[in-house]
């Protein structure tokens, strides 16, 4: 069974970092795509970051390139997102995503819909 639990969540000024964590289970990293997500109030999910461990793509919405930046653990089991620079604006609601069968470095991030597998939210709330 796939599992994912997202974790590392907080309140933090802007300036500051953040990693999240997202700690896996049921699956191998060789045959899956990672995701992160996010969703502020009253607005739809965005996607963030993607990453295909297998030929080492990654990939990022613009509006968090050179802030942020995914990543997987050597063993493979765990994937983070690590946040800098953040904004007030970053505050949302972050997901973890993971499934087989999509394409992390095509000429847009993959959508929420492309994705089975779901961790829970970890908020992140960024103060001005």
């Amino acid at each position: 069974e796939v599992q994912l639990q997202a974790s590392g969540g907080g309140l933090v000024q802007a300036g500051g970092s953040l990693r999240l964590s997202c700690a896996t289970s049921g699956f191998s990293f060789d045959d899956f795509v990672m995701g992160w997500f996010r969703q502020a109030p009253g607005r739809e999910r965005e996607g963030l970051a993607c990453i295909d461990t297998r030929p080492g793509i990654t990939d990022y919405v613009d509006s968090v390139k050179g802030r942020f930046t995914i990543s997987v653990d050597n063993a493979q089991t765990t994937v983070y997102l690590q946040m800098d620079s953040l904004k007030p604006e970053d505050t949302a609601v972050y997901y973890c995503a993971a499934d087989r069968g999509i394409y992390c470095g095509g000429p847009h991030l993959p959508l929420a819909f492309e994705y089975d597998h779901w961790g829970q939210g970890t908020e992140v709330t960024v103060s001005s």
